[in-house]
């Protein structure tokens, strides 16, 4: 039996990157997988792998751009032990050609989703005394760089919000925790304009 049979683990932005990665890895301890994303075929292709290795998984679609998506996300995850808010938009370039429809895009995923689901499933782990929320920021959060100021400022926010929610639900039994990677080699194409 592994550390985490029978717990449900909500990973968004799971049908590729990091997010993916973190998917094979929870299932592989046990865990049933809610996999998310916007891409139905990628996500249904992250489950099947987990299935054929002997782990539980299932797809949930869901743009984290859309409050009502994200709304319905958390309800139809259920009752979940591990939270891990991967998910993230970037656009990058001189702040003057950020565009309202790109800073409005990254401030709903990278920071409202966030904020909307780890507030309606945060408690009910603090209900149970248990669960983990596990926030991914960036190392942009604490690195001012050139093309960069949107994105960064809003995985600073999330590492400003897991402070605070450790405070807040920390006593109740539920670790709030943020990793900050660096560049991968989805973010280094997209960033390219190549993906």
């Amino acid at each position: 039996m592994s550390e985490l049979t029978g717990k449900t683990a909500l990973i968004t932005g799971s049908t590729t990157g990091i997010g993916r990665a973190t998917a094979y890895a929870l299932a592989a301890r046990g865990a049933n997988v809610v996999v998310t994303g916007r891409d139905a075929q990628r996500g249904q292709e992250v489950v099947q792998k987990i299935q054929a290795e002997g782990g539980s998984a299932r797809f949930a679609a869901a743009d984290l751009t859309n409050p009502d998506d994200v709304a319905r996300l958390a309800r139809e995850a259920g009752e979940v032990d591990v939270l891990v808010n991967n998910a993230g938009v970037g656009s990058f370039g001189p702040s003057a050609d950020i565009t309202g429809e790109q800073y409005d895009a990254m401030l709903d995923a990278n920071v409202r989703a966030v904020y909307q689901l780890t507030t309606a499933l945060a408690p009910k782990m603090a209900e149970r005394g248990s669960g983990s929320v596990i926030n991914v920021s960036s190392g942009a959060a604490v690195i001012g760089d050139v093309n960069n100021a949107v994105y960064a400022a809003t995985k600073a926010a999330v590492s400003s919000l897991t402070r605070a929610w450790a405070a807040e639900y920390g006593p109740s039994g539920v670790r709030v925790n943020a990793v900050a990677p660096g560049p991968s080699e989805r973010a280094i194409i997209t960033t390219n304009g190549t993906a």
